[in-house]
């Protein structure tokens, strides 16, 4: 099953079901689908709750809504926004770094014997089409197309044997990163220093752009592999407006699976239904090429995983930032 996060047409934040490339609303599968257990109506605050009926009874109201005849409408026709908030996010955005050999090696990295985890909070998360702000003191935006894995029951301490039985399902992300806060020798100038940590650098606002789609593992197969890719679009220049490819890899080479990562990471950190688990990037991005390549203010950057969606933002500089005043 594919549930789509949109906003409807008096501009409250819903959710629906992707079938055959057309959408079945919420109010479809409230009214003609006989949906109670769930409230798609999600700006009034109410979110779906994963737990372990919660997509059975998505699948009831949505076989009951196309046999009661309801339409399929272009979801084009609705203006996307990110899926995991509105599915309810929990407290928890756990990410993972070097979980790919490639990416390890770009940056003269040994490949880790365990995984290297960082966190992330709400605060960053935006939808598709939203504005990423480049922070006031940094230069050096990049980009990193991962798969997040959304937990769908309690882990802790669970097995990597147990760990799929825990999880809801995947959405693409994208992991911004400022290189000079991050302290990366590629993105410094003489006499610099990063902070020395992460938390600036992966926390800021509007760095986890979160696509509008949310895939459950019955649709898609992580481990037997998914195209991963990266595409850096240009706001000015001779290439204004031109995709170019940053990264092309494959869900298949993560050094550390999701269920070993869900497994890992419960041992000491309990995850609850709504937590997400960032799985990490592959080779491609930005700060490791040569000359290094950084986002400015103007350009796109669109992340995608096949069989899972797509997220795709603007770069703004803090002084243009649309939510400045809020």
């Amino acid at each position: 099953m594919r549930v789509y996060a949109y906003e409807d047409r008096f501009g409250d934040a819903r959710f629906g079901v992707l079938l055959d490339g057309g959408l079945l609303t919420g109010a479809q599968l409230e009214k003609r689908g006989g949906l109670r257990e769930i409230d798609t109506h999600i700006s009034l605050g109410i979110h779906i709750q994963l737990t372990d009926d919660w997509a059975a009874h998505l699948r009831r109201a949505t076989r009951r809504a196309l046999k009661a005849g309801a339409p399929l409408i272009d979801p084009e026709a609705r203006r996307p926004i990110a899926v995991i908030d509105e599915l309810g996010i929990g407290d928890k955005i756990v990410c993972v770094g070097l979980n790919y050999g490639d990416h390890a090696a770009e940056g003269g990295r040994a490949v880790p014997e365990r995984p290297m985890l960082f966190a992330k909070f709400a605060n960053a998360i935006v939808g598709d089409g939203e504005a990423i702000v480049r922070p006031a003191g940094t230069r050096a935006l990049d980009l990193e197309v991962e798969m997040g894995v959304v937990i769908g029951r309690r882990a802790r301490r669970v097995t990597e044997a147990e760990a799929p039985a825990h999880v809801a399902g995947y959405v693409v992300v994208n992991d911004v990163s400022a290189r000079d806060w991050q302290g990366n020798p590629q993105a410094l100038r003489e006499g610099e220093k990063g902070d020395g940590q992460w938390l600036r650098a992966k926390g800021s606002d509007t760095f986890l752009p979160v696509g509008s789609v949310f895939v459950t593992p019955d649709e898609v197969d992580p481990a037997a592999g998914l195209a991963i890719r990266s595409w850096r679009i240009p706001g000015t220049g001779e290439q204004a407006g031109i995709a170019v490819l940053m990264q092309d890899g494959n869900t298949s080479d993560m050094l550390f699976s999701a269920p070993r990562l869900v497994s890992y990471i419960s041992q000491q950190i309990t995850l609850e239904p709504g937590d997400l688990v960032i799985t990490g990037t592959p080779a491609g991005v930005g700060v490791f090429r040569d000359p290094p390549v950084f986002l400015e203010p103007g350009d796109r950057a669109r992340c995608e995983i096949d069989g899972i969606g797509v997220v795709e933002n603007v770069i703004v500089d803090w002084t243009d930032d649309p939510r400045r005043a809020i």
